[in-house]
């Protein structure tokens, strides 16, 4: 599915869900305190209330658009054969430490012909697609519809703007054969633990995961083993699905290695 079509399909739908407002009276008119979705994630998981019942009546129709942007990663991604994905927080930048770790990582990557990707958006995710860019490689961001945020750092060279995280999310997996996380927030953390239960469910094999900056993620570790192993609600074994390094050569060969 091209660009264009997304394009109009979208612009079809905002023009439906104004004219189902528009026709569905005053009754029908979220109460003023409501104050309209941001993103379409937000929209998607809006609970169903007397306000909106006749809104809601279009909801099946949002399955055609999260369609399209299912083939629309499919199509743009189906040549990348080898990729490492790489997280972190987007308030890390440039002159912090873990920037310039990330940098020099995927550059590492991109020299051993290794494809990168990322969310797209700036921090830890620009030092990657610049370190791809440093070792003249694929650099791929698959950004996320958000509140006042740009769509791609300025260092992707095959960008991908999605609306739905649950469709990013798929894509990141499916087209990765690794993932390397730096220091984060929340969505670095939902992630990592994401990929940690899909291996540990065996929804995906030898699929390596690398944790860069041990003072960072050591306290995590830590508190997996003392409360979880020790609570019996994960094994002793589940610590191992990740690697810790400091070193850039060692996440690349370990990544490597696994894959």
């Amino acid at each position: 599915m091209t660009r264009s079509r997304m394009d109009e399909g979208r612009a079809g739908d905002e023009l439906a869900r104004r004219s189902s407002r528009t026709s569905s009276g005053a009754d029908s008119r979220p109460a003023s305190s409501e104050r309209s979705p941001r993103t379409e994630d937000e929209h998607l998981f809006q609970a169903p209330s007397p306000q909106r019942s006749r809104d809601m009546l279009g909801e099946p129709w949002r399955v055609m658009r999260i369609m399209g942007e299912f083939v629309e990663g499919f199509e743009s991604l189906s040549d990348v054969t080898r990729a490492v994905s790489m997280f972190g927080s987007h308030r890390l930048s440039e002159g912090s430490q873990w920037y310039d770790l990330a940098r020099e990582t995927a550059h590492q990557f991109a020299l051993a012909d290794w494809t990168i990707m990322t969310g797209g958006g700036p921090g830890i995710m620009e030092a990657a697609n610049r370190g791809a860019a440093d070792g003249d490689a694929l650099s791929v961001g698959l950004s996320i519809e958000l509140p006042e945020e740009e769509s791609h750092n300025r260092y992707v060279n095959r960008g991908i703007n999605f609306r739905y995280f649950f469709v990013r999310k798929t894509m990141l997996v499916k087209y990765s054969s690794g993932f390397v996380f730096f220091p984060g927030g929340y969505g670095t953390l939902d992630e990592l633990f994401e990929a940690l239960t899909l291996i540990q469910t065996g929804k995906i094999h030898d699929f390596p995961v690398v944790l860069m900056g041990a003072a960072f993620w050591g306290g995590l570790i830590e508190w997996l083993r003392r409360e979880l192993v020790g609570g019996g609600t994960i094994g002793a074994a589940d610590l191992d699905l990740c690697y810790i390094t400091d070193d850039p050569k060692q996440a690349l060969e370990y990544v490597t290695r696994r894959s």
